[in-house]
C-alpha cells in the first residue's frame, strides 16, 4: 500500500503547509510546471519524487524529468503528462499513450483546474490536482492525496491550501 501526495503547477512556490500534508505520504508525484530545480530538490528531500516537466520548466528540470512518465505503483499502471487534457479532450500525446498502453491512472496538470474523472471509454481514472502555486488564473491552491492498495485507488482527499493571494507560513 502506497500513500501518494500529488501536486502540479507549483511554479517555484511551496508554502510550508504543503510539507505538512505530504509528511504522511510515501511518495510525491508532481505533474509538471515545477518552476525551478530548488523546488524539485525540496520535495525530493522529504519523500521520493516522481515528476514530469511542464511547459514553463527550463533545461535543468528537463534534463532530470521527462515530458511523460509511465510506471507501475503497486499494481496500477500510471501515465503522467503535464499537458494531457482530460477524458474526451486528451492531448494528442496523451491520447496516443492511452490507446497504446491502457493505463489505469492518468495524471495531468497544466490547466490549474482540479479534476477527478473516471473515463468509462478507457476504463481509467483521470486526476488533475489543480495548482499548488501562486501563479495562474486559479483562485484556490490545491493538492490531492490518495492511496494505491494493490490495484485499488482509494481514500482520495482534495486539500485546499487557501486562496492564491494568501500565503500560509
Amino acid at each position: 500500500m502506497r500513500r501518494i501526495g500529488l501536486l502540479s503547477d507549483t511554479h517555484g512556490h511551496l508554502d510550508d503547509r504543503i510539507f505538512v500534508y505530504l509528511d504522511e505520504c510515501d511518495e510525491i508525484w508532481h505533474a509538471g510546471d515545477i518552476g525551478n530545480i530548488d523546488t524539485a530538490q525540496k520535495l525530493s528531500a522529504i519523500k521520493p519524487l516522481r515528476a514530469v516537466c511542464g511547459n514553463i520548466d527550463g533545461p535543468d528540470l528537463r534534463q532530470q524529468y521527462p515530458l511523460q512518465l509511465r510506471f507501475i505503483c503497486e499494481e496500477v499502471d500510471v501515465l503522467m503528462i503535464h499537458i494531457g487534457g482530460y477524458p474526451g479532450h486528451y492531448s494528442p500525446e496523451a491520447s496516443k499513450e492511452i490507446n497504446l498502453f491502457a493505463p489505469k491512472l492518468f495524471i495531468s496538470g497544466h490547466s490549474h483546474i482540479l479534476k477527478v474523472i473516471y473515463d468509462k471509454k478507457h476504463q481509467l481514472l483521470h486526476i488533475n490536482p489543480g495548482a499548488a502555486g501562486i501563479q495562474g488564473f486559479h483562485q484556490i491552491r490545491t493538492l490531492i492525496r490518495f492511496t494505491i492498495d494493490k490495484e485499488i485507488i482509494k481514500d482520495l482527499e482534495v486539500i485546499e491550501l487557501g486562496r492564491k493571494g494568501i500565503i500560509s507560513m
